[in-house]
């Protein structure tokens, strides 16, 4: 499954706002920095919990140093 992540860093806390599974979108909130990938990684983080797949499963494909990302989970 391949997904749009708009993504949102330095927030209070770590959560996804907004899930529309119809248009595969998330919006979430980071509570690390972008710096050395540590919002990158608290991402995959998040959304391998969300999804109930290991962090080994969950690739950022497009924008690691942007807001709006690509990834792709793989549930089987």
């Amino acid at each position: 499954m391949r997904l749009t992540v708009k993504v949102i860093p330095n927030a209070k806390k770590t959560e996804i706002t907004e899930d529309n599974p119809k248009e595969a979108f998330l919006k979430v909130r980071l509570s690390c920095p972008p710096v050395d990938g540590a919002a990158n990684k608290e991402l995959v983080k998040l959304l391998s919990k969300h999804f109930g797949v290991s962090k080994s499963k969950v690739k950022i494909i497009k924008g690691e140093k942007s807001r709006e990302k690509i990834v792709e989970i793989d549930q089987g």
